[in-house]
């Protein structure tokens, strides 16, 4: 549990960290941060990487371990995620910690879970239906191979 706590932490500093160095930068700009990467705990780190490639469409780069206990991919100007094998069993995770990833178009994404035979809901739980925020924005909510829950969403705002 701690070890979800702690990227879901990364993730609320990595959203601060988007427009801190705007702010920071006139303070200091030699401490002003970015997102460089998120760790992500797995246990089975090639059915993890094939759901991320597959699912996720994310691009794998070289990571400088060699030692067939990490993935690496590039998240874009966000930085990289980085699989990590040696996660211990499942266990029951809060629906408050999970990752979000943008996309242009939500519905394409939609197809290719079904095409992939992944079970995906709103906010609230229920199957196959989208959940379209207060500011239009419309999400979906699935889980990794680690029970790991991921957030598609359509939001333009983030660049």
């Amino acid at each position: 549990m701690a070890t979800i706590k702690t990227i879901a932490s990364m993730i609320v500093v990595a959203c601060c960290a988007s427009t801190a160095p705007v702010l920071a930068q006139s303070d200091n700009p030699d401490i002003a941060v970015t997102l460089n990467h998120v760790g992500v705990y797995v246990t089975d780190l090639k059915k993890s990487t094939t759901f991320y490639e597959e699912i996720l469409s994310l691009k794998q780069i070289p990571e400088p371990f060699h030692d067939g206990k990490h993935t690496w991919f590039t998240i874009g100007k966000a930085g990289h995620l980085h699989l990590i094998e040696g996660g211990k069993k499942q266990y029951e995770r809060d629906r408050n910690d999970h990752l979000c990833f943008s996309v242009k178009d939500i519905d394409a994404f939609i197809a290719n879970l079904n095409k992939h035979h992944v079970e995906y809901t709103n906010w609230p739980g229920t199957a196959k239906e989208p959940t379209v925020r207060v500011d239009g924005v419309k999400q979906i909510y699935f889980k990794d191979p680690d029970g790991h829950l991921i957030e598609i969403n359509n939001d333009t705002s983030v660049k």
